[in-house]
């Protein structure tokens, strides 16, 4: 059980700094434009997309992906907590 508790957790945890890297390529021109920015796209759009339907961006800024992020740390944690009690 430890093995994929591990492979788990690291899993929430790469695509949680994929979401960072993600977010951080919307403040630099062009960037999404690239081949890795269409990649992160593809993995990180269909997480965001919900999110964005449900929290309007407050003018120009768009909050809802600290939304997910944090969401995603809640999920993080409460598998966590549920693999800890199951071994």
């Amino acid at each position: 059980m430890g093995l994929l508790s591990s492979v788990l957790l690291t899993i929430f945890q790469v695509y949680y700094y994929a979401l960072i890297v993600y977010i951080l390529l919307s403040w630099l021109p062009g960037a999404r434009d690239s081949a890795f920015g269409h990649f992160l796209a593809r993995i990180c759009e269909p997480y965001l997309e919900p999110f964005r339907r449900f929290i309007p961006p407050l003018g120009v800024i768009d909050i809802s992906p600290i939304v997910a992020i944090i969401v995603l740390g809640f999920a993080r944690d409460g598998l966590r907590r549920l693999l800890y009690m199951i071994s």
